[in-house]
């Protein structure tokens, strides 16, 4: 047999003359890297749960903190009528605030010109001042009408009221927080509207149903997927936006720590109770914005 031949036919006659791998076959396993896998997500989750749990351990073993006067002063009568004072402005202002909103965001998406103008003017003008700047306004809305009257135009009044026995600081407050809160829920709703297949709507109808039923049966069942999560967000925002109604005297629950640690001088622990009462009431209110999204994502990928 010719050498060549030998060669070719024994692979292992000589390293030199090895035939090479056909194309497309997987390489030989002494010739593959063994790479170990990087865990550099875990590795960082890690050190940010170390983080959490020394600030949580220097949250509880600090003295300055004062937890003692922390329970002491948790559910006192002056900080539960506060609470119960804030739940209820920030539910009031979110149901007036979406049902105002929702009247804007009708007349947003309106072929009538002068009523998207009137409501893009709205949208724009509550969105642009800071609802602090809205509660001083209506507080000294004394200084440019001193007192308020019905009567015939250019003729008698036939009744007069003055403004500051008219507008007291809860109703002030629900004003200013209400006209505020229905700028941004007028965008959430039209967001919602308009998430809504067009398709959707000339196949209602099609099928001869009127404009309420439309609305209620086809439009907002869908249209809900997408308002839920912004309008959760906005009611979560809310409750702690009621605590900027403080600086007119209105007693919520920040203006009811105040006045007990005004009269103790036991700033920290007293803001620790209205905090923690915040985080309580914030995360009930997630839970239940679960449960809702997920009532209404039934059927869809985004079901869970």
């Amino acid at each position: 047999m010719p050498v060549n031949e030998a060669v070719l036919s024994d692979p292992s006659a000589s390293p030199d003359h090895r035939p090479l791998d056909p194309p497309g076959a997987p390489p030989a396993a002494d010739a593959l890297k063994v790479v170990p896998v990087r865990r550099t997500g875990q590795w960082t989750a890690a050190a940010v749960v170390l983080l959490l749990a020394m600030a949580v351990n220097s949250l509880v073993r600090n003295d300055a903190f004062q937890w003692g006067v922390v329970g002491e002063y948790f559910t006192t009568t002056a900080v539960l009528r506060g609470l119960g004072l804030t739940l209820w402005l920030t539910v009031l202002v979110t149901a007036l605030g979406f049902v105002l909103g929702t009247l804007l965001a009708v007349l947003r998406m309106s072929s009538n010109k002068v009523l998207r103008s009137v409501s893009w003017g709205y949208i724009w003008l509550f969105r642009s001042m800071p609802v602090l700047v809205q509660l001083l306004f209506w507080f000294n809305i004394g200084a440019l009408y001193p007192q308020l009257g019905i009567g015939i135009p250019f003729g008698p009044e036939l009744l007069t009221v003055k403004t500051v026995n008219l507008l007291g600081p809860v109703t002030i407050a629900i004003i200013g927080l209400t006209l505020h809160e229905a700028a941004y829920a007028a965008e959430v709703v039209r967001g919602g509207l308009l998430s809504v297949e067009k398709g959707q709507l000339e196949a209602a109808q099609a099928l001869g149903l009127g404009a309420w039923r439309r609305l209620r049966r086809i439009v907002l069942p869908q249209a809900m997927r997408a308002i839920v999560p912004p309008a959760g967000n906005m009611l979560i925002g809310t409750l702690k936006g009621t605590s900027i109604v403080s600086v007119i005297a209105v007693q919520d629950l920040l203006y009811s720590v105040q006045l007990v640690y005004h009269r103790t001088y036991q700033v920290i622990p007293l803001l620790l109770v209205a905090t923690i009462w915040y985080v309580v009431v914030t995360s009930v209110l997630g839970v239940g914005q679960h449960y809702v999204e997920r009532h209404y994502a039934r059927g869809t990928a985004g079901a869970r």
